[in-house]
């Protein structure tokens, strides 16, 4: 999903991650119905498992990733671009895009513990940051559609990302990262408020020394004596070297941005049907049912969160209400 945030928040992330509400109502009963032959998961998807916090680490000065190891039973499998239903007890629960690698695995061969990227900017998440490792919290999902990143083999990729939008991408950058030559050019296109806001820093420079990946950053705002590029993420997309002809694109940050991004892709010659993107609406149940992320004839929560652009375009003028 994109930049999940509570009501009110300002910032998409599918981001991850950082969206929903500031506590989880009872799911509301929507006249619209779900198409009742959807696949659910084999666990019960209201019924929130037991996992507890390893680790919160502090990636900038209000976002922070959680790492979550199960109580009881085996780690939940996901694909990049799921989002999964973090519940606090006692507070409520947000939707979460996962951020963590699909196929990392410890020492012993065992899943790494799941990882989730958040913005603190409510009741929730901010009960979520605030943890201490050891603290028991529940887990719904995963839910939604993937970036399905393996349909571009054979042909460029170009990631367009801002701010807590990074963290649904990073595992599908991951998964191409794994696979490198199965691909042709690689561009990461990122944009951020400030430098002090670059999500995964370290990784960051880390792709940006590899000599098959572009990285490129930019930032809205800078200090005095800023040796970096400053402005719209969107304006790299213009500059950026790649096949228009034979490339996909993968974007997710605000809603403003991505469909300033996809403008400037098709702009350049790359298919609608090639573009994806993740969309953040007011998810709550996960599955469909209660009708709050409904778009048009979309449940985002189970259509998507990653839908194609050319799906998209004619809906994303629909206010979210």
């Amino acid at each position: 999903m994109g930049d999940i945030r509570e009501s009110g928040q300002e910032d998409h992330g599918l981001a991850a991650v950082a969206h929903a509400s500031a506590t989880s109502d009872a799911p509301h009963t929507s006249t619209a119905t779900a198409v009742v032959d959807r696949p659910h998961p084999a666990h019960d998807p209201m019924v929130p498992r037991r996992y507890a916090i390893t680790r919160v680490r502090q990636d900038t000065r209000d976002t922070f990733t959680l790492l979550l190891d199960p109580v009881d039973g085996d780690p939940l499998t996901f694909r990049a671009g799921q989002f999964t239903m973090l519940h606090a007890f006692g507070v409520g629960e947000v939707p979460i895009s996962i951020s963590g690698d699909p196929g990392a695995v410890t020492v012993d061969g065992t899943p790494a513990p799941l990882e989730h990227t958040i913005r603190n900017v409510g009741a929730v998440t901010r009960a979520l940051v605030n943890a201490h490792p050891g603290t028991e919290i529940g887990v719904r999902g995963p839910f939604g559609t993937s970036w399905d990143a393996a349909d571009a083999k054979g042909n460029d990729v170009v990631f367009v990302t801002g701010g807590i939008g990074l963290a649904p991408l990073r595992p599908a950058i991951l998964d191409v990262l794994r696979e490198r030559d199965r691909y042709g050019k690689v561009l990461l296109l990122y944009g951020s408020r400030t430098p002090e806001d670059i999500l995964y820093g370290a990784q960051m420079r880390r792709w940006a020394d590899l000599d098959d990946v572009n990285v490129q950053m930019t930032v809205d705002n800078a200090p005095y004596g800023y040796k970096g590029k400053v402005g719209f993420v969107t304006e790299l997309i213009t500059r950026a070297g790649f096949d228009p002809r034979h490339a996909w694109a993968f974007v997710c940050g605000p809603e403003v941005m991505m469909r300033s991004a996809a403008s400037a892709l098709t702009s350049r010659g790359v298919p609608a049907t090639r573009i994806r993107l993740s969309m953040e609406r007011s998810m709550k149940c996960g599955i469909g049912l209660c009708g709050h992320c409904q778009l048009r004839d979309l449940f985002i929560c189970v259509d998507g969160p990653v839908l194609d652009y050319a799906r998209l375009e004619p809906l994303m003028t629909v206010r979210e209400l």
